[in-house]
């Protein structure tokens, strides 16, 4: 098991350092001066020479890179040209609102998604296993915008039910902060849940057509032991791999939802940051959503270990 995951410690690491260019240098060859952005079109020559020293942009690309890259991994993202305040300071600030809507978002999608999944299959060809697979077909097909502007339309105008927009911590008021988080978190989860759903349902039907499950059955098993006991344990095993890139694209999702909601998190800091070519920010969240999403799927390959032996013993 240690070489297990010490493979997959070495892979992440590898993962994030070309992150880290692909990061960098894109940003670098777009268009537009970051001195020049800063200091406004009024400053002298003088005055963006000298601050393009500062910033090291009149060093090489390589050279920027890794002075960069040594500074992220003292914990520095740098200075936001536009905020002028520390980029970690500013990412900090505001990745525990999106951690916090895409973690509520990941549990509710899989404690409704799972248990729907196994229904699915067991009762499969029935009206509920019908119903069960059309939603998570429609809600795959919806788009997350346009069901946060309908929610918004719905709820908060039409019907007075909840908040249109905001954020407010739950340990400042707990139910403000539900009523605030509701509709986004829903938006977050809809996608995740149909995805996880069908999953689900096909891990499961393929699961239970087994052998050993005929087997069980034949022994006297109880039909609810025969499913959690021996069939779900090895159908979850891509259900489980689908949570972790779900846990990406709810990080990624987050920046829709925080701008139709206007909720500051790491998502809308970064979408401003790209209209004001803000780089320094923009390279910081794309850093912090690499790192998420390689702990994730480090997450998910130890839990394969688990789940299935075969898997850590055959590597």
């Amino acid at each position: 098991m240690v070489t297990f995951i010490a493979r997959r410690l070495i892979q992440a690491v590898i993962v994030l350092i070309l992150v880290s260019m692909l990061a960098f240098f894109l940003l670098h060859i777009t268009p537009g001066d970051p001195a020049v952005a800063m200091l406004g079109t009024e400053a002298t020559q003088a005055q963006i020479d000298t601050l393009r020293r500062e910033m090291w942009l009149d060093r090489p690309l390589m050279v920027q890179y890794m002075h960069w890259f040594t500074n992220i991994l003292r914990g520095n993202f740098g200075t936001s040209i536009i905020h002028r305040e520390n980029v970690t300071a500013l990412i900090a600030a505001r990745l525990p609102i999106t951690f916090h809507l895409g973690l509520l978002a990941l549990i509710l999608s899989s404690l409704i998604s799972i248990p729907a999944g196994v229904i699915s299959a067991v009762r499969r060809g029935s009206f509920l296993d019908s119903l069960i697979t059309v939603s998570a077909n429609i809600g795959m097909a919806v788009p997350l915008f346009w069901l946060g502007i309908l929610g918004i339309y719905s709820f908060a105008l039409k019907l007075g039910w909840l908040p249109v927009q905001g954020y407010t911590s739950p340990f400042d008021h707990f139910w403000l902060n539900a009523k605030q988080v509701l509709m986004p978190v829903i938006c977050l989860a809809v996608m995740p849940l149909a995805s996880l759903t069908r999953q689900a349902r096909s891990s499961m039907l393929e699961v239970i057509r087994q052998d050993y499950i005929r087997t069980a059955r034949s022994k006297g098993l109880k039909e609810r032991a025969v499913i959690t006991g021996h069939a779900l344990k090895n159908a979850i095993i891509p259900v489980v791999t689908l949570l972790g890139i779900q846990l990406r694209n709810l990080v990624g999702g987050s920046v829709l939802v925080e701008t139709v909601f206007n909720i500051p998190g790491m998502g809308r800091l970064m979408v401003r940051a790209v209209f004001d070519k803000d780089f320094l920010i923009v390279q910081g969240c794309i850093m912090m959503i690499a790192i998420v999403v390689v702990l994730a799927n480090l997450a998910v390959d130890i839990s394969y270990g688990y789940f299935d032996p075969r898997i850590r013993y055959g590597d």
